[in-house]
């Protein structure tokens, strides 16, 4: 099942949602696809949604839910990556 938060977050001059998955990350990965969304707005567990697209994730099956809701399904689905577990990217050798 995919979720995602009303548009709160600002962000460059706009407001974003979260979407995820509390299945996979391919689920997320495929509908964020189905969406628009770019995948450089994929973050660790989630997408970042602009507003603008808000209406369309829900009309695609996205249920709303809370912030906090959101949080919860990542740690029950074992989806969770909090940032200060993920370890960096190593450096480009040249």
């Amino acid at each position: 099942m995919l979720y995602l938060d009303r548009p709160a977050w600002p962000w460059r001059g706009r407001l974003w949602s979260h979407l995820i998955s509390d299945v996979s990350y391919a689920e997320l990965h495929a509908f964020a696809e189905a969406l628009g969304a770019p995948r450089r707005g994929f973050d660790r567990d989630h997408y970042d949604i602009p507003a603008d697209r808000f209406a369309a994730a829900v009309w695609l099956g996205a249920r709303v839910v809370p912030s906090r809701e959101l949080v919860r399904l990542l740690r029950d689905a074992g989806l969770r990556r909090p940032k200060h577990l993920v370890s960096p990217s190593p450096p480009v050798s040249r």
